[in-house]
C-alpha cells in the first residue's frame, strides 16, 4: 500500500523521466504578493514564469509544495477538505500542451510501474466553453484516445473548469480528473457531471493560455503553458481505498497522541459523528498550525492578515479539544507528530521544532484566559437572563461575548443549556454574518492588487527593497538580513534582523543612501549562475529561502548583488525618490519599515 512520502517521490521520480527538472517548493508566506496571505497552489512561485519570463532550470519542472486555503474552513472535518495540504506539481512553459500533459497524466495514474490505478474508476472533467474561450474538444479528444469512455468526459462551465490564480494574472480552462468513490464499478453514464457526490477530484491540468489584465480583459499569453496540481492526500485516499483523507498515516499519529490526551478513541464504534469530527477538526489545524509556525518566513499569531489566520486555526482546535474532554494547552503533543511525520520531506520543522512548540502554548494560554474572561462575562449578566420568562438569550448578546471577548458561540450555548437557557442563534449568526462581510471588504482592501503584480509602480517597489536592503547592512551593520517583504501598488513593507529599534538619525541615513543610489542612475543587470556562484560574488542570499541549483542574481552597478527572481527596473533612476514612513518592530528581534517612493 503506497503512503504519502512514497507517492510523493514517485510523481517527482516520474516526470523526471520525462525530462522535467525538479524545482524546490517555496515558503507558505508568499514574497511580494499582496493578494493572498498564503501559498495557495503550487503555481504561485511560478507565475512571472507563466507570464513568459524564463526560468532558470529551463521549461519542464516539477516539485512538491506547501499549500494553505482556508475558504473552506467550515467544510474542515469532512471526507476531503483539509486547511493545510501538499500540491504536485509540474509544468510545461511553452514546450508541450494539451495532449502531452494529458498522456502523462493517463501514464502516470494508471501504468502499472505507476499508479496502476483502474481506467474503469476515472472520469475526467473539461471546459463547456464560453463567451471567453470556447468548447475544449481538444482535451475531450485526447483523453477519448486514450481509451476514456465518451460518458466518463464531462463538459462543464467555467466555475468548474477555468482555473485562476485571482482576480488577475494568467488563467485558462482546465481538465479535472476524478477517481470513484461509490461501491463496485461506476455505473454506465456516471461522472462528476451526473453523479457529484462519488467522484473526488484527485488531479487537475491547468492550459495557461491567458492573462487576465482586468474584469472584462483577457490577454493570450506569449507561451501556452502547463500547469498541473495533484492533492497528495486525496491521491493517496484513494491509492489505498479509503473514503477519507482522515484515514491515512497523513493524520493517524496526530490521532494516536489525541486519543492519548483524551482518553477517547477516533473511529470507535458508536462515536457521535460531531466526536469524530472534532478529532479530525483538531488534527487539521495542529498540522497546520505546526507547518505555519516551522515555516522559515513563519508568522505568528496575531490580530491581522496571516497572524489572525493562524490565531483563528490554533484557538479552534482548542476549542474542539475541550469537545473532545481535552483541558489546558495541549497542542504540543500532536504538533510533535507532525514533526516527526515530515522531517525528512520538510526539515525546517526539526529546525523551528522549539520556536512551534513554545507559540502554540502562548497561542494556548492565551485563549484560555480569554475563554475564563467569557465565562466570568456570562456569569454576570446570568441573574438577569434567567428572570427572563422565556428564557432565551438574545443573538445580539451572544454575538457581543464573541466579538468583545473572543468568546466562540458554542460555548455561550453550552452555557446556556447548562442553565435552562437557548441562544437566539438566528440573530447571532446575522450579526456574525454582517461582521464577516465587513471584515472581508477590509481585507480586499488591505489586500488589494493582483497576484505576483508585474505592473511598473510594484517593480519599482522590488527594485527599491534592494537599495532598502544595503543601506540597512552599511547603516546597522552586516548581522541585517532581509526577513521578508511584502509589496503593492501604494507601498513596500520590508522586515529585517534587527535587535532594537532604529533611532531617527539612522532611519534618515538609510533613506539617505537609497536616494543617493537612485540619484546615481546604477545599471540594474541580470545573470545566471549556480548558487555557490552567486555567494562566491558576494550576492545577497536570503537565509532559509529555498534556491534552485541555477538562480537570478541582480546587481545594481557598485552597490548591491543579491539572488532573485525578479522583476526588476532597468535602471535606479527608474525609481524615483523613496522615503521611509515609519520604522516598528514586527516579532522578537525583527523589525518592519513601511516605504514610499514618489
Amino acid at each position: 500500500m503506497i503512503t504519502i512520502h512514497e507517492l510523493r517521490s514517485k510523481y517527482i521520480e516520474f516526470f523526471k523521466s520525462k525530462d522535467h527538472v525538479e524545482i524546490s517548493g517555496k515558503s507558505l508566506i508568499p514574497e511580494n504578493d499582496p493578494s493572498v496571505l498564503f501559498t495557495t497552489a503550487g503555481m504561485h512561485p511560478l507565475v512571472p514564469y507563466l507570464l513568459g519570463e524564463p526560468h532558470p532550470a529551463g521549461k519542464r519542472l516539477t516539485d512538491y509544495q506547501k499549500c494553505i486555503r482556508t475558504g473552506d474552513i467550515e467544510e474542515v472535518g469532512d471526507e476531503a477538505h483539509l486547511t493545510f495540504f501538499e500540491m504536485l506539481g509540474n509544468w510545461s512553459l511553452g514546450d508541450y500542451f494539451k495532449k502531452e500533459s494529458i498522456a502523462f497524466s493517463w501514464e502516470f495514474l494508471t501504468s502499472p510501474r505507476w499508479l496502476a490505478l483502474d481506467p474503469r474508476m476515472i472520469s475526467v472533467t473539461v471546459f463547456a466553453g464560453d463567451e471567453n474561450a470556447p468548447r475544449d474538444e481538444t482535451s475531450a479528444e485526447a483523453w477519448k484516445a486514450l481509451g476514456v469512455p465518451a460518458d466518463r468526459v464531462a463538459y462543464l462551465p467555467a466555475g468548474d473548469n477555468w482555473w485562476a490564480a485571482g482576480p488577475v494574472g494568467p488563467c485558462g480552462p482546465d481538465t479535472e480528473i476524478f477517481y470513484w468513490t461509490g461501491e463496485g464499478l461506476p455505473p454506465a453514464g456516471s461522472n462528476k457531471g451526473s453523479d457529484p457526490k462519488r467522484w473526488m477530484e484527485i488531479w487537475n491540468n491547468v492550459f495557461m493560455e491567458f492573462n487576465r489584465v482586468d474584469e472584462r480583459t483577457l490577454v493570450r499569453l506569449p507561451a501556452q503553458n502547463v500547469d498541473t496540481g495533484m492533492g497528495l492526500e486525496r491521491t493517496v485516499a484513494m491509492l489505498q481505498g479509503k473514503k477519507s483523507v482522515y484515514e491515512t498515516e497523513a493524520f493517524t499519529p496526530i490521532f494516536e497522541a489525541l486519543e492519548s490526551l483524551s482518553g477517547k478513541k477516533y473511529g470507535a464504534p458508536g462515536n457521535d459523528a460531531e466526536l469524530d469530527r472534532s478529532f479530525r477538526i483538531v488534527a487539521d489545524h495542529v498540522r497546520t498550525a505546526t507547518f505555519i509556525l516551522g515555516d522559515p518566513k513563519a508568522v505568528l499569531p496575531s490580530n491581522v492578515g496571516a497572524g489572525y489566520v493562524l490565531r483563528r486555526i490554533i484557538r479552534r482546535a482548542v476549542r474542539h479539544g475541550r469537545k473532545l474532554g481535552i483541558e489546558g494547552a495541549f497542542l504540543s503533543a500532536p504538533a510533535e507528530r507532525v514533526v516527526e511525520n515530515y522531517a525528512a520531506p520538510y526539515p525546517e520543522l526539526v529546525e523551528n521544532r522549539a520556536r512551534i512548540v513554545e507559540e502554540l502554548r502562548r497561542e494556548e494560554e492565551k485563549f484560555l484566559e480569554t475563554l475564563v474572561k467569557g465565562e466570568h462575562e456570562f456569569a454576570k449578566i446570568l441573574p438577569n437572563l434567567l428572570k427572563n420568562p422565556m428564557k432565551v438569550m438574545s443573538g445580539r448578546m451572544a454575538f457581543k461575548l464573541y466579538d468583545t471577548y473572543g468568546f466562540p458561540i458554542e460555548l455561550t450555548e453550552e452555557l446556556a443549556t447548562e442553565n435552562g437557557l437557548k441562544v437566539d442563534r438566528a440573530e447571532f449568526d446575522e450579526a456574525y454574518k454582517k461582521h464577516q462581510e465587513l471584515s472581508r471588504a477590509g481585507s480586499e482592501q488591505t489586500f488589494k492588487g493582483g497576484l505576483a503584480d508585474h505592473s511598473e509602480i510594484s517593480t519599482k517597489y522590488h527594485s527599491v527593497t534592494h537599495l532598502l536592503h544595503k543601506a540597512l547592512k552599511i547603516v546597522l551593520g552586516d548581522h541585517v538580513a532581509q526577513k521578508g517583504s511584502n509589496i503593492n501598488a501604494e507601498r513596500v513593507r520590508f522586515d529585517f534582523s534587527h535587535p532594537a529599534p532604529m533611532t531617527k538619525e539612522e532611519i534618515a541615513k538609510v533613506e539617505a543612501i537609497v536616494n543617493e543610489q537612485i540619484a546615481r542612475d546604477l545599471p540594474v543587470s541580470m545573470e545566471m549562475m549556480s548558487l555557490d556562484e552567486a555567494k562566491a560574488a558576494g550576492a545577497i542570499a536570503l537565509f532559509g529561502e529555498k534556491y534552485e541549483s541555477v538562480v537570478k542574481v541582480y546587481t545594481m552597478g557598485d552597490f548591491s548583488k543579491e539572488v532573485c527572481g525578479g522583476p526588476h527596473v532597468a535602471r535606479t533612476g527608474l525609481i524615483g525618490s523613496f522615503h521611509i514612513q515609519k520604522e516598528q518592530s514586527s516579532s522578537a528581534g525583527v523589525r518592519r519599515i513601511y516605504g514610499v517612493i514618489a
